[in-house]
């Protein structure tokens, strides 16, 4: 069940209710692809107010595996988790692996075949079959297999993955047995705002638990991202929740809320922070420059996280450089805090009916152009 609790413009703030907690939104998602976000203990995660994970239906499925899991009781049980779990369905995953080699993958509309990455075995993702598995995980919130394409891709290749990721989404409903598990559909459709807006009104035919837009990130431009989500917000049921899939960075999610998206995810906090970039109040710092080998200051002095509270820019560089493991859990701790919390002070903001000056505020501090007044022109 979703309640929003109050609107501000576009922008909502809402609690989403699980079977493991309630969520309140706008919310950044953490993402544990196999089990675990890199570099964070469960712990620390609940020390910095994440309220919900993510995990990746394919690497889950290969390793450990589906039966280990099962005996355990459940992907909450086996990782020691009692909050929420968003399991995607993994064919970002397995689409990803077309790229590289084109043999790997036949699409068929009975499913998607793959090798996998690890044995180079073979496989079917059915959207039974991913269904299945994620029911045997037991996440809270469950999504279909789509077809993922590369952007940019022809308005008839498009099409066609997007009736067939509408079929596939049939059957997985169909396919859906268990009632304590939300199951979003995913809109597709490329960078052509008819085909947006097919997909999205297609979609919610379903009448599914959610809406995710997928299909962005994927290397278009910021103003194409804004107004393809812009286009699609508009046709989704207003009373359900709208999750903008693997978005993105600061600037993204705070134009992203302003349009009325409510759940994000992404890997760039916590990957970049093994590559010692942070994200601060006043935008990117990264620490392998030169200038921060002597700097005393800490990363963000606006920032009340463990690291920013207790180690200098000079000392973080420092372990960065030497590639110790501490460099990676310090860093990261810090880029996971600003991305919960500038979620929180959004919806804050929102229920005090300031979010756009709260946004304003913010990509000023970035020094970031702010989008909004672009995308009616996409």
């Amino acid at each position: 069940m979703f309640k929003i609790e109050k609107t501000d413009g576009l922008a909502r703030a809402g609690v989403l209710s699980t079977l493991h907690g309630n969520i309140l939104t706008p919310v950044f998602m953490p993402v544990g692809t196999k089990g675990t976000v890199k570099a964070m203990t469960h712990r620390m995660l609940e020390e910095l107010g994440a309220q919900i994970i993510l995990g990746n239906t394919y690497h889950l499925y290969l390793r450990p595996g589906t039966d280990l899991i099962e005996r355990f009781g459940g992907l909450h049980k086996f990782i020691n988790w009692n909050k929420p779990i968003l399991t995607d369905s993994g064919g970002f995953q397995v689409f990803s692996l077309s790229k590289k080699n084109s043999s790997n993958v036949k699409i068929t509309d009975d499913g998607v075949y793959f090798k996998d990455h690890l044995q180079g075995d073979r496989h079917l993702f059915s959207p039974e079959r991913v269904i299945e598995i994620q029911e045997i995980f037991g996440s809270d919130i469950m999504m279909p297999i789509d077809e993922c394409i590369s952007l940019p891709a022809s308005y008839e290749y498009t099409k066609e993955a997007l009736y067939r990721t509408i079929r596939w989404l049939e059957r997985s409903k169909k396919a859906k047995k268990r009632n304590d598990q939300m199951l979003f559909g995913i809109v597709q459709g490329g960078e052509y705002k008819d085909l947006r807006k097919l997909s999205a009104r297609l979609t919610v035919e379903f009448d599914m638990d959610g809406y995710s837009i997928g299909g962005l990130s994927v290397g278009e431009s910021k103003d194409i991202m804004y107004s393809m989500t812009a286009y699609v917000v508009e046709e989704l049921p207003f009373e359900k929740p709208h999750y903008l899939m693997g978005v993105g960075k600061p600037e993204d999610i705070l134009e992203a809320i302003s349009l009325g998206i409510d759940m994000f995810d992404c890997v760039i906090p916590t990957r970049n922070a093994r590559t010692g970039l942070l994200y601060t109040s006043k935008g990117e710092l990264v620490l392998r420059h030169e200038r921060y080998k002597e700097d005393p200051k800490p990363p963000d002095e606006e920032c009340e996280c463990y690291t920013c509270k207790n180690f200098s820019r000079a000392y973080l560089r420092h372990l960065f450089m030497m590639e110790e493991i501490s460099s990676y859990i310090l860093n990261t701790i810090h880029n996971l805090h600003f991305f919960l919390n500038l979620t929180r002070k959004a919806r804050e903001a929102i229920l005090q009916g300031r979010f756009l000056d709260f946004k304003n505020e913010m990509l000023e501090k970035f020094n970031i152009k702010n989008h909004s007044t672009n995308i009616s022109k996409i």
